[in-house]
């Protein structure tokens, strides 16, 4: 995939974009609430009829694929590091595509959104998150594209750290293909309109 510059007459779409899903590596960790961008990822990639691979060299610590999406090449990407170490996987990514951060979209889990929403946001803060505080470290910049997913709090006294590191409860995997589609779909209108496209798209009551 080599990166070019938006086609004149369309609108403000992203341009071979890099979209990232977060996550921990191996089986052990595949269905945590943590891990709900890399499933986002490997979603899409069973949609599109594409296999994330091992890549080679700087590109070692990366599962990734080219595949289009709103009628855009696009770099589908899931880490084998753990969450704190994204950044030390992200910018040499970007690094090897010649991208700039405000072509990445980042898949993540939310604390602080209920179970099951799906909201848009670029720039900011990290509020907590390991991955997004290592990416924002290692790129020097927070101007990238986040897709939240939201998993909810814990209630009674289990910590966040400990929640996140769990599976998702019975009931909540029975919804979880819906969010998935919809994490999915999001990435689809960045992609074809832009952030501002997107957000009035998905936002709306």
């Amino acid at each position: 995939m080599s990166p070019r510059q938006a086609v004149p007459g369309r609108p403000s779409g992203v341009e071979a974009a890099i979209v990232v899903g977060l996550g921990n590596p191996g089986p052990d960790y595949a269905g945590h609430r943590h891990n709900v961008g890399a499933m986002v990822v490997a979603a899409i990639a069973a949609a599109q009829g594409v296999t994330l691979k091992r890549g080679r060299g700087r590109l070692a610590r990366v599962a990734c694929t080219s595949t289009r999406l709103a009628g855009s090449r696009v770099l589908l990407a899931t880490l084998t590091t753990y969450m704190n170490e994204s950044g030390q996987v992200v910018r040499p990514l970007l690094d090897y595509y010649k991208s700039e951060p405000g072509s990445l979209i980042v898949l993540h889990d939310e604390l602080d959104l209920p179970f099951g929403a799906v909201r848009i946001k670029q720039g900011g803060g990290d509020n907590g998150h390991n991955g997004l505080r290592s990416i924002t470290q290692s790129l020097h910049s927070p101007d990238y594209i986040r897709i939240r997913i939201g998993i909810g709090r814990p209630v009674g006294r289990q910590s966040p750290a400990d929640f996140v590191l769990r599976d998702f409860s019975a009931a909540e995997r029975t919804e979880l293909p819906a969010i998935l589609d919809q994490a999915a779909g999001a990435v689809s209108l960045i992609i074809a309109g832009g952030v501002g496209h997107a957000q009035n798209e998905l936002h709306r009551p």
